[in-house]
């Protein structure tokens, strides 16, 4: 019994797919192993801590500004820390922060972690009003149980 069909039509088919399948494959997984650096996930302190990012692997890290833990230094850099009730993060950012970031504020830091756990920002995300704040925190404290929410809608809950 032989692989190639009988049939002249079914045989040059054949051949075309053969041909193709190989060139397709190759491109998806170039175009996959070229992106792999562009992806950002997120994580909350506590799922950052218990997946062991990586030092220097570009994240986004989000959770609440711990009360009177803001530091700000005379060249512009900033310390302060995040948490998620669950755990906390200390986060050095050097920039003008947003007007609206505070103590107590929901904000998304976007950065990486140093090997000693620091997380160094690039950008520093704060909600833009009383009711938001990003759909990623909000699930995150929503999945353990710390929502303090009121029930408002925020402005993806529309």
């Amino acid at each position: 019994m032989s692989f190639w069909p009988k049939s002249r039509t079914a045989r040059r088919r054949l051949t075309i797919v053969l041909a193709i399948a190989p060139v397709l494959i190759l491109a998806v997984g170039l175009t996959m192993w070229g992106l792999r650096d562009s992806i950002s996930l997120f994580y909350t302190p506590a799922q950052a801590r218990e997946a062991n990012v990586a030092p220097g692997r570009a994240v986004q890290l989000g959770g609440l500004v711990v009360a009177g833990s803001v530091l700000k230094h005379p060249d512009g850099k900033v310390e302060f820390s995040v948490t998620d009730n669950r755990a906390t993060t200390r986060i050095s950012y050097k920039g003008d922060l947003p007007d609206l970031f505070r103590e107590g504020q929901g904000i998304v830091a976007e950065g990486a972690f140093e090997a000693s756990g620091l997380f160094i920002a690039r950008r520093v995300l704060a909600k833009h009003d009383e009711q938001y704040m990003p759909r990623e925190v909000a699930d995150a404290i929503k999945e353990q149980g710390e929502w303090r929410g009121d029930g408002a809608k925020g402005a993806y809950d529309r």
